[in-house]
Order: C-alpha cells, then sequence, then structure tokens
C-alpha cells in the first residue's frame, strides 16, 4: 500500500541533563514529556507501546526500524497506546503486512503520541546507559530548547511516583469463560492483556480488581489464588495494597508477582527497593533459576529493584531467580508459605516463552 505523505517536519528531544537531539517528526504533531529509557527488543513495538507499565515514559526503541508491519488488533497488551513519546532511527509511515489495520503513524496520531525519528539511537542508548534514565521531553511542535526546558522543570521524578491508580480498572470485571474450577483474583496494576490470557488459557476463572481493593472485597470472590499484575512507577508509595498483600501471605493465600507485583511482595516482606540506574526492557535477558539450575531467556520492562543485601539478611525468603547480566533478584519465595514472584515477565508479549511454566507452578500451588 503506497501512501502519500508531506516532507518530513523537525523534532526535538531534550534530557534533562541538557542534552539535545534534532531529528525528524512522526506521530501526532504535539509536545509530551517523561522518562526516556531504551527497550533493546527486535520485534514486538506494538505490543510495548500499549504496556501499562511503560506509563509516563518516552521509549527509544534500538531496533532500527519501527512501524513496518503495521498495527494488528489482536497484539495489544491494554486498551490504549500507554507511552508518553518514542524516539527511533527510521519510521515507516507505510507497512507491507496484509494482515495489519492501520499504519503505526495512524495510531500515533489517534492516541496523541509524539515521535522523533532519523537521529543516532545507538548514541541515545549509550548516552542513558552512561548517565542513567532521566526524564525528557519530545516536542514536533515549534518550540524552543529554552521553552521545551521550561516544560521539565515540572515533570515529576520517577522515584516517588505512583502511577498504578492511572491504569488500573476502575471496577471489578471478570475474564475469559467462567470456568468452573479455581478462581483467581487478579490486583491489577496495570496488567497485560497476556497475563490474563495465560491464566485464563489453564482453566482458571479469573475476576480483575482495581489496584486499592480491600482484602475484604477481594475474599469476597473467594479466590483459590491471587495474581499481583505488573505496573508502572515507585512501588513503595503502594502502602495501601502492600498492607493487603501482606495479610495475604498470612493468610497462606497462594500468591503469584510479576514485575511490580514481585517488587509489592517483597515490600510486604520488609525488603527495600530501588531505582535502577538505566533498568531492564528487553526480550532477551538471561536469567537463571536457582531452583533447577536451568536458565531462561526473559521479557523484562522495569526501572526498579528488589535489594539483594535485603533478601539475603532475610532467613524467611529465598531467592529463586537471578539475573545473569548484573546479579540483581530476578525471583523469589517466602518460605513455608504460598507466595513467590519474578522481576521478569513470564507472559511474554513480545518475547520469549522460556518463562511460561510459572504460571504452571501457580495452578499446582493452588492445587496443593
Amino acid at each position: 500500500m503506497q501512501l502519500k505523505y508531506q516532507a518530513d517536519e523537525p523534532a526535538y528531544l531534550l534530557m534533562e541533563d541538557g542534552t539535545f537531539f534534532e531529528g525528524k517528526a512522526a506521530g501526532k504533531k504535539t509536545t509530551s514529556a517523561g522518562e526516556i529509557c531504551f527497550n533493546t527488543g527486535m520485534t514486538g513495538y506494538q505490543e510495548i507501546f500499549t504496556d501499562p507499565s511503560y506509563s509516563g515514559q518516552i521509549i527509544v526503541m534500538a531496533s532500527p526500524h519501527i512501524g513496518n508491519y503495521g498495527i494488528h488488533r489482536d497484539e495489544t497488551e491494554s486498551e490504549s497506546v500507554q507511552i508518553r513519546g518514542m524516539a527511533c532511527r527510521e519510521f515507516s509511515k507505510i507497512f507491507s503486512r496484509p494482515s495489519a489495520s492501520k499504519s503505526l503513524q495512524a495510531y500515533f496520531e489517534e492516541n496523541n503520541i509524539p515521535c522523533i525519528f532519523g537521529i543516532d539511537t545507538r548514541k541515545l542508548v549509550r548516552h542513558i546507559r552512561i548517565k542513567g534514565a532521566q526524564n525528557a521531553v519530545i516536542t514536533t511542535e515549534k518550540k524552543s530548547k529554552e521553552e521545551l526546558a521550561e516544560i521539565l522543570k515540572s515533570v515529576p521524578s520517577m522515584k516517588g511516583l505512583e502511577l498504578a491508580s492511572s491504569v488500573s480498572t476502575k471496577k471489578p470485571y471478570d475474564f475469559g469463560p467462567d470456568y468452573p474450577g479455581k478462581k483467581v483474583a487478579v490486583l491489577d496494576f496495570g496488567v497485560k492483556t497476556n497475563i490474563l490470557r495465560s491464566l485464563s488459557e489453564r482453566g482458571l476463572r479469573l475476576k480483575v480488581f482495581p489496584w486499592n481493593t480491600s482484602l475484604n472485597d477481594l475474599l469476597s470472590f473467594e479466590p483459590d489464588g491471587i495474581m499481583l499484575s505488573n505496573g508502572p512507577g515507585d512501588p513503595e508509595p503502594l502502602t495501601g495494597p502492600i498492607q493487603v498483600i501482606r495479610e495475604l501471605v498470612n493468610m497462606n493465600k497462594p500468591v503469584f508477582g510479576i514485575c511490580l507485583g514481585h517488587q509489592l511482595l517483597a515490600l510486604s516482606q520488609g525488603l527495600k527497593t530501588y531505582k535502577m540506574h538505566a533498568g531492564h526492557r528487553g526480550i532477551n535477558h538471561p536469567v537463571k533459576n536457582l531452583l533447577t539450575g536451568h536458565c531462561e531467556i526473559t521479557s523484562q520492562n522495569h526501572g526498579f529493584s528488589v535489594s539483594m543485601d535485603d533478601l539475603k539478611a532475610n532467613p524467611d525468603l529465598e531467592l529463586t531467580h537471578i539475573n545473569l547480566n548484573d546479579k540483581t533478584v530476578e525471583g523469589i519465595r517466602i518460605k513455608g508459605k504460598k507466595a513467590f514472584s519474578v522481576q521478569y515477565h513470564p507472559e511474554a508479549c513480545p518475547g520469549p516463552h522460556d518463562a511460561s511454566y510459572l504460571f504452571d507452578d501457580f495452578v499446582k500451588l493452588m492445587d496443593n
């Protein structure tokens, strides 16, 4: 399909430390700011853009070509685009996949997302790796560097920022068939659709609850297990959910946490979390399962991590998975309880399926 577009207009990217890029504009003609980070995945851009864990962030794509296979209605992880903006090397305003319904350009325009392309993304990614994730602003409008610097002053730091409430469901809802078997209550901090699919495919009856649901409201569903979902932002401000999770663990309810849910489970047991230098975002992160000795290639998206020192000092917790790149915590379990969690994404989308066995482990935990 060949479409005519106007000549590319300029776009600008200014980072908190003063680093400035000038490129070409795509997407919506607007200005947007947030924490800038990078994803090393070579495919799956639509799933990345719609992952609620990216709320409040500008994403730099390490893959050199973005948009070439368009947008497909079945490849979304939430109801809308979650990123604040996108930077890439080459942006394709046309697509060649027959099953795609629209171009990425049209998708970004519909969702008010600006994009800067035609810049040296290798240089940008290296800068973030060295200097760390920081706030940035993208504009596809005519704004001066001074105007962009003023906008940046009002952007809050991701450290201490609570974002789960902005992406969580506002009211409980059922997901998938009404199976007669085990029931799982999903605490939604920004849940990806494929987490729900992965549970439903195992014959589980799901009910998704808002992030701030009380213990009594959760228990009124009479769940056989609790899923703590992924989500954006700093986990530490979520003091209410942390207390609910602590009580669920004390009741010995089967609990499975993913990403932000993993961090909240750790916080409920007295561990601390910290903001990482650049974070883990991609689909090729190596993780070792210390219980089996097997290694997994995993999909990851997080900017916070659980303190390894706190974990080692807690005799009631066990390290189950470790990142082979930087030796950070990737999985824990609570001794004597039916609670475990992982920092990465076993549901993938995008990514490999090496870790899908964790959903089966959760089912076995409920069966026992």
